[in-house]
């Protein structure tokens, strides 16, 4: 059976788009296949896979040589699973930039738009199929949407974004602010979390000037809470970089409803990184950012050293 999958510290889209697409492989292309995740998801991602009716689905830490996997929301091989290389890649959905260094055992079939959302890349290829597909699947792929593009606040966010969701939306008969305002309440419940575990939690790797970052985002209705634990976060921060062999931790706080973000800085390397990349002046543990959203469209083509 195909297993489709995201990347690692699942978000919604990386949760909810893999069960679209397993259901779409099944169901009308007749290949089984079935969704699986790389990790723990968030928050916000398990309130999804509740509110739609889905349980959660297993979460793998490998493939084995031959496997037959689909990827979708990424192509990046730091973001899956180690022997990822040793599989039978079928396919990938993505919308992130193309990062390489995934090998094939064969042609594959790759679709690659600069959307805001794996989900409204899934809807297009599956077109008119879409009317056979359950409640709860278009519900997942509205909630991805509805995520990936904070409610259409995002600089992402496309005009075919939007279209996208209000359709799958007045399909369904709901209410886009608010689902959407339940969405982002569940994410912005982070009181269970280690500070570890968020510093990981929707998180990537980046190489700037030959310093390995991983770089953090979190997006919240509700800045103070994750602002009252800026010093623990802070100090945390080392020891996560040296186990998971980056550099540096940079931890974006990105206010949903203010539209903009706050980097904590805890030390002179992100200081001159902030200073270098964004135009602003530090002047103590954490600056605003204002209009900054986007970790794939503002912030990591703006890094820089």
């Amino acid at each position: 059976m195909i297993k489709v999958f995201g990347h690692k510290s699942p978000d919604t889209d990386s949760t909810g788009s893999p069960l679209a697409w397993a259901w779409y492989l099944t169901e009308v292309k007749g290949t089984p296949a079935r969704a699986v995740l790389l990790g723990e998801p968030n928050t916000e991602a398990a309130f999804v896979l509740k509110h739609w009716g889905f349980d959660k689905p297993e979460i793998i830490a490998d493939v084995a040589s031959g496997d037959e996997v689909f990827i979708v929301d990424t192509n990046n091989p730091a973001e899956l699973p180690p022997s990822i290389n040793d599989a039978k890649i079928l396919g990938i959905i993505d919308h992130h930039m193309l990062v390489g260094g995934l090998k094939t055992k064969t042609p594959i079939d790759i679709t690659m738009r600069p959307l805001a959302c794996t989900s409204t890349l899934i809807y297009d290829i599956m077109g008119a199929d879409l009317a056979r597909a359950p409640r709860g699947v278009k519900g997942a792929m509205l909630s991805c949407i509805l995520s990936d593009t904070l409610e259409f606040r995002s600089p992402t966010t496309t005009a075919h974004d939007r279209k996208v969701a209000e359709a799958l939306a007045a399909d369904l008969g709901v209410s886009i602010p608010d689902l959407a305002s339940a969405m982002f309440e569940a994410k912005s419940d982070v009181s269970a979390f280690s500070d570890a575990e968020l510093l990981r939690m929707d998180s990537k790797e980046y190489n700037v000037a030959g310093k390995e970052l991983r770089v953090s985002v979190l997006e919240t209705t509700a800045p103070k809470v994750l602002l009252d634990r800026k010093d623990s976060l802070m100090a945390s921060m080392p020891a996560v970089a040296q186990k998971d062999g980056a550099d540096q931790v940079l931890l974006f706080i990105i206010d949903i409803l203010k539209e903009e973000a706050t980097l904590l800085v805890p030390n002179d390397l992100v200081k001159q990184l902030a200073e270098a990349s964004f135009g602003c002046t530090v002047t103590g543990d954490s600056v605003v950012l204002p209009g900054i959203m986007s970790r794939k469209k503002q912030i990591i083509p703006s890094l820089t050293l």
